[in-house]
């Protein structure tokens, strides 16, 4: 992703008060009812589309309501699932491992915190973190494609990795993080499209540091 010119602090407290003011409440599109499917979802979420996911989890939890079928469950059945989504044959192993993590670790229970998360198999920290802030509304960042696009179109980071993405939106917005999270998500899946960004009536377009920007402005 090409360089932008870095957001000024003034400029990044401004872009924190239009997220919050366009977004005040909001959260994931994922459909959950509890933190076991929550939890998996968010897994099957990676480079998938949350639509499409909302499409496969129905069945996959009515036939694994909880860890413990799912610990039991046969691999090629969970595939069998979840075979619409990318990379179900990974996911399908990580799935059942977690679970089984769960029982033989946590007494059946999903863990609540980061550290303990990232353990599972096929959680990491970027998925611990959106489950603790979807869960709980902790003060903690995630970087996604959407989040990692907009950071760098509103010059806010130019960090090559999701991680480090993550360190420096923290460290820029200090609070309200799970908020501005999944403003950001839903900007950037909506409006700051990778492709053919919607800039004409843009919120940000007066903030905005990419090519793109610069040309909507005129």
């Amino acid at each position: 992703m090409a360089k932008t010119k870095k957001a000024t602090h003034k400029e990044a407290e401004e872009i924190k008060q239009l997220f919050l003011k366009h977004y005040p409440d909001s959260v994931t599109e994922l459909s959950y009812r509890n933190l076991y499917e929550l939890l998996i979802s968010v897994m099957l979420s990676a480079q998938c589309t949350d639509k499409r996911v909302n499409l496969i989890t129905p069945a996959l939890f009515a036939a694994y309501p909880d860890p413990v079928s799912l610990a039991q469950a046969d691999i090629d059945e969970v595939k069998s699932y979840i075979n619409s989504c990318s990379f179900f044959n990974n996911k399908a192993k990580n799935l059942i491992k977690m679970a089984r993590s769960v029982i033989e670790n946590y007494q059946g229970e999903i863990p609540l915190e980061q550290k303990a998360l990232v353990t599972l198999a096929g959680v990491g920290q970027k998925t611990a973190n959106v489950v603790m802030i979807e869960y709980t509304g902790a003060n903690l960042m995630a970087v996604d494609t959407h989040v990692f696009r907009v950071a760098h179109r509103l010059g806010l980071s130019h960090a090559t990795t999701a991680t480090k993405c993550e360190e420096e939106l923290s460290k820029k917005f200090k609070t309200d993080l799970h908020l501005l999270h999944q403003a950001m998500v839903l900007f950037g899946r909506y409006k700051c499209k990778a492709l053919k960004p919607e800039c004409e009536d843009c919120f940000m377009i007066h903030l905005c540091k990419s090519k793109e920007g610069f040309k909507a402005r005129g």
